[in-house]
């Protein structure tokens, strides 16, 4: 019979020079969930703290966020048939740990989608941030697959998801603008490549964009949001004033400016991209 340790989940945590997020998102987890660091080649102290916290690491070079993923779902025994998906920044809240490990293998379900609370500074920034933004982070260990989508990833067509009503959180502060600014260059370049290859016709667009599920207007929005001239300006508004982000209070008006410039920098990106491709 085998001695390993059952889990009631398994949690993959991917990093890279991870050292100051990463012991309280450990620590959300720890003694109770089967933790899994896949790295991607840190320098700093990362994979010494998570084997100190009892988790088992891994190594894989970084492709992109769905590669790394699927990497982990193809190649890693987890513990448990769940899986969350929690990065080095977010931490698990024990009201989501409880409902996560309720969940039975039996379930009609592929996965589960979880909606983030966006903790800007030590203040939730609800109506700014979209909130709820569903992203699926609870699925199967196994038949499960992301695809990549911008500089992030989402599930892959045709599996089943179901909603969970916890909440974890995500640390979106800002402490060094200057690598704030290198490291959205990076997720704008890949956004705008993303929508060159894959650009969505407006015929699609539109019936999507009243539908009747959230998840599915929010995502025709953001393609919608390529063709707008403008487009720094009118993410400040939709989010500071039609989404009522000055409700939010500290913070996010100057988080509402940090989208507008990511938008200016996708812009940028656009233009970059297209001219290549003229002159390819």
């Amino acid at each position: 019979m085998s001695s390993r340790k059952k889990y009631p989940l398994s949690v993959l945590i991917l990093t890279l020079n991870e050292e100051e997020n990463l012991p309280a998102c450990l620590a959300s987890v720890a003694n109770w969930a089967d933790i899994v660091v896949l790295d991607s080649g840190s320098t700093d102290r990362t994979v010494a703290l998570a084997r100190a916290a009892g988790a088992r690491v891994f190594t894989n070079p970084f492709i992109d966020f769905a590669t790394q993923r699927n990497h982990a779902h193809a190649s890693i025994d987890f513990h448990s048939p769940w899986v969350f998906h929690l990065d080095a920044d977010e931490v698990m809240t024990p009201a989501l740990a409880a409902e996560c490990a309720a969940l039975e293998a039996s379930l009609p379900f592929d996965g589960y989608y979880v909606a983030p609370q966006m903790m800007f500074h030590g203040h939730w920034l609800r109506r700014c941030t979209d909130f709820p933004a569903w992203q699926a982070r609870c699925v199967r260990a196994r038949g499960f697959h992301f695809i990549q989508a911008g500089h992030g990833q989402r599930e892959a067509p045709a599996l089943r998801l179901g909603f969970l009503q916890h909440n974890y959180l995500h640390d979106i502060s800002v402490h060094d603008e200057q690598e704030w600014t290198a490291r959205h260059r990076r997720y704008a370049a890949a956004e705008a490549a993303q929508f060159l290859t894959d650009r969505v016709p407006w015929s699609q667009i539109f019936p999507q964009l009243i539908a009747g599920q959230s998840l599915v207007r929010r995502r025709a929005l953001k393609q919608c949001s390529y063709y707008l001239p403008g487009r720094p300006y009118w993410r400040f508004l939709y989010q500071y004033i039609f989404r009522r982000g000055l409700l939010d209070g500290h913070g996010a008006f100057r988080y509402c400016c940090l989208l507008a410039r990511y938008e200016r920098l996708t812009v940028e990106a656009l233009r970059a991209a297209r001219k290549i491709t003229r002159h390819a």
